[in-house]
């Protein structure tokens, strides 16, 4: 079984893992650009019984193109983004890939919203495309 270990950057705030995704995406929608202050954001799925979160969070919803709302929580004091809740799936835990800082994370298998992909990124060839 995987454990893997997301952290805020000064560490307060922390989700433990133990098993693998169930699902490992990039999303490149304008609102994932804007919170990530990146192109796209990857984020890996879990359920929601595999994660142990520790430490103090400040959360933020919002709600997306499609209606739905998720909400992000992120550390008060350092302000990264360590995990987030869709309303629509209250089974699982969404983590943005980058509060693991493990470069061997496994390869994303899904992309959407690539009709607001920027021209120079180039998603995995064999991922699912959605636009």
């Amino acid at each position: 079984m995987t454990n893997r270990l997301a952290s805020c950057s000064c560490g307060q705030l922390t989700a433990e893992v133990s098993g693998d995704s169930v699902r490992n995406s990039i999303c490149h929608c304008l609102a994932c650009q804007r919170r990530t202050g990146s192109p796209f954001a990857q984020q890996a799925r879990f359920h929601r019984s595999d994660v142990t979160v520790a430490g103090t969070s400040t959360a933020y919803a919002r709600t997306g193109d499609e209606g739905s709302t998720c909400t992000f929580h992120f550390c008060p004091v350092c302000g990264a983004t360590v995990y987030y809740e869709p309303d629509t799936m209250p089974d699982f835990i969404s983590i943005p890939v980058g509060a693991f800082a493990d470069p061997q994370f496994p390869t994303p298998t899904v992309s959407v919203y690539e009709s607001r992909m920027h021209r120079w990124v180039v998603p995995p060839a064999e991922a699912e495309h959605f636009d």
